[in-house]
């Protein structure tokens, strides 16, 4: 599963944002269940963020968030991320009807 987690933040206070993201993986990542993360720049609105974060499933993630170093490290940072739904399940391309354009992706 992977997550999307959003936020606005102004050019200027952008590279104090990318210590605290780092920071914020560096716990993640040390947490059961972790796959990846990566940060993006919207290319249209340079003020909108991403981290994207993959875990082997829902649980992994959702305890990922439990431990007290990550409460402290991570949470506040991403409580500032913009209130919408982040967390999301692959789907079998065949799953989504009329999609030829999409690539596969694997169950894992």
């Amino acid at each position: 599963m992977f997550v999307v987690i959003r936020f606005r933040v102004g050019e200027a206070e952008q590279a104090r944002f990318a210590e605290r993201v780092q920071v914020a993986i560096d716990v993640l990542s040390q947490q059961k269940g972790f796959v990846s993360a990566r940060v993006g720049r919207n290319v249209d609105d340079p003020e909108l963020l991403a981290l994207d974060l993959e875990f082997v499933n829902v649980g992994s993630y959702r305890r990922a968030l439990s431990p007290y170093d990550v409460k402290v490290a991570a949470v506040p940072l991403l409580s500032e991320a913009i209130d919408e739904p982040t967390a999301y399940e692959d789907l079998p391309t065949q799953r989504l009807a009329g999609t030829d354009s999409m690539t596969a992706t694997q169950d894992r």
